[in-house]
Formats: structure tokens, sequence, C-alpha cells
């Protein structure tokens, strides 16, 4: 049995990558800060898949070398790894912008990608084999107006995709990303402070692709062919034409 490591799987987009990853009969490494949450989807899912419940924050890079160590035998080598964690933090114009909230996005959307990828590829490289996709957006093939620095992230998200590609080519190991447009998740609560009334009036007259949309998508890539790499796949509803392009009513 393969096993997956999901960051960011108390919500959204790794809580369903998850129970789509244990239907297509992975084990699970569930990762994310919310332990309850986290140990409730464990038991949602044990008895479909072996899962092993890891609370961490993926902005310290000791709190992630420690979480990996700390993985039981039967977890250690993993087998796919579902870069998910992340977030937007305010949308301002940058000179109006909170370097709190900037920090916050570069250590989380970039800097967390990183260490718990140098975590693990070391272990691909040695067996020759592994499969890493990075959950993107298509703020990083765009830029708009107040996303200066969520945009900027996720930009790196695809220059780091596209180098860890190349990187990693001579060892087989499969890297791609998966850039969604509007998905309805507590993506927009967070990046407006809890305002939910602001985050729903993003989606209002129109269909945004749900959590289970990506989340399937992010299985199919998980299980195609060996000689077969999605490495750039660019999801978006149907009423979206470009990231701020959006057909509504």
């Amino acid at each position: 049995m393969k096993t997956a490591l999901i960051t960011g799987a108390s919500s959204g987009i790794g809580y369903a990558t998850a129970k789509v990853l244990a239907n297509k009969g992975f084990q699970l490494i569930i990762c994310g800060r919310r332990k309850e949450r986290l140990h409730e989807l464990q038991a949602e899912l044990m008895p479909i898949a072996p899962v092993h419940v890891l609370v961490f924050d993926i902005r310290s890079n000791q709190a992630v070398e420690e979480a990996i160590a700390s993985l039981p035998l039967e977890f250690k080598q993993i087998d796919l790894v579902v870069n998910n964690a992340g977030n937007a933090h305010g949308l301002s114009a940058i000179q109006d912008g909170d370097t709190h909230d900037w920090d916050t996005m570069i250590d989380l959307n970039v800097k967390g990608l990183l260490y718990l990828t140098r975590a693990i590829t070391p272990q691909m490289v040695s067996r020759g084999s592994g499969h890493i996709i990075n959950v993107g957006s298509i703020a990083g093939k765009e830029v708009y107006a107040n996303g200066n620095v969520y945009c900027a992230t996720k930009h790196a998200v695809d220059a780091l995709t596209r180098g860890m590609l190349i990187d990693l080519n001579p060892y087989g190991i499969k890297v791609g990303s998966i850039n969604p447009g509007m998905v309805e998740t507590e993506f927009s609560i967070v990046r407006f402070k809890g305002d939910e009334d602001r985050a729903k009036k993003v989606y209002e007259g129109m269909k945004p692709l749900t959590a289970d949309d990506v989340a399937e998508t992010i299985g199919y890539m998980a299980t195609l062919p060996p000689h077969i790499n999605i490495s750039d796949l660019t999801i978006l509803p149907t009423a979206q034409g470009a990231a701020t392009v959006v057909k509504r009513g």
C-alpha cells in the first residue's frame, strides 16, 4: 500500500483530498495544526485505510523535521506528497499592506512548502521513485489588483514546481502542480479575517469549484500510470475566464 502525506488536511482541499486518496487505496499521513479536526478525519477514514496524524506548524523547519522523524516505521516511506497547506491573508494595495500578513503568506505558502519538500525528497531520491503534487493557484499564473504578495507566493510555487521537476527528473520522481481558480472553502473567510458576509460575496451569482472537485482531480493525477506525469494543470469553474473575469447571474 502506498503512503500519501497531505499538508493542510484539516479543512478544504486537503480534507477532501484525504478522503479521495483513502478511497483510492493509499494509507495517509494527514498534517495540520488543528488537532481535533485531524483526529475526527482520522476516525472517519480508519475503516477505509490506515491514517497517521501529524500536528505541527509547517512554518517551522525544526517542527517539520521533528514531525517527519517521528513517523512510525510503517509510515516512513512516503510515496506521494500533496503540498496543500497555504492561505491568503488580506487584500490590499502594496502601499497599504500589512507586513504581518506578508510574513504569514511567505512563511506558509513558500517556506513551508520548501521545508516539507526538503524533509521528504531525499528518501524519494535514494529509492528512485515518488510523486509530489503542489497545490498552487490561478494567482500563480496571473496577477490581480491588491493580490500582490499572495500572487507572488503562488508564482513562487509555480517556479518551484518547475525547478523541482528538473532537479528530480534524473531520479524518476513525478512533480506537478494543480492551480485552481475560485473554490468555495474557508479561503475567503481567512483572507477577509472572519468576515463571512464579505467572503460570501466573492461567489455570488456564480457556481465556484468545490474542494471535492479539486480533490478528485488530485486523485486522478496521483493514480495515473508510472509513465504519465501531469506537470501543470489549471482548473477553473466554467463561469471563470481569468482571475478577475467571472460570469455572474
